[in-house]
């Protein structure tokens, strides 16, 4: 063989193992969404809500968001269609773990409405 069909094989050897490692790197470098949010708190006022706290406390997405999607605008998008009720969030997933946090005598968040709502 020569110099030349040798250089396009490994030309060609590189391409393909470079476009084999794409999805690999989109599992790895997953979005994680915005530091920092605020939640639409209804009468009581916004809330504002750190986001990347909480995923480094939970570490699982899916514990917060088994109930509305990962997007802006989804958890208001769920009670508006009915697929959830008005606080079913923040007392069945967020007072119901910040409340565990504190009887295992751990670090824990507010507990009372007036410390979430602006």
């Amino acid at each position: 063989m020569n110099k030349k069909v040798i250089t396009i094989c490994l030309v060609a050897c590189s391409i393909v193992a470079g476009l084999l490692l794409i999805p690999v790197s989109g599992i790895v470098a997953q979005d994680n969404g915005r530091a920092q949010l605020t939640l639409n708190g209804g009468r009581q006022g916004p809330v504002p809500f750190n986001h990347q706290l909480h995923q480094a406390i939970v570490e699982e997405c899916a514990v917060c968001h088994k109930d509305f999607g990962k997007k802006t605008g989804a958890l208001d998008e769920a009670k508006k269609t009915g697929a959830l009720k008005a606080k079913q969030v923040m007392y069945k997933t967020c007072m119901a773990c910040h409340r565990a946090k504190k009887r295992a005598g751990e670090k824990f968040g507010p507990i009372s409405c007036s410390a979430c709502h602006a």
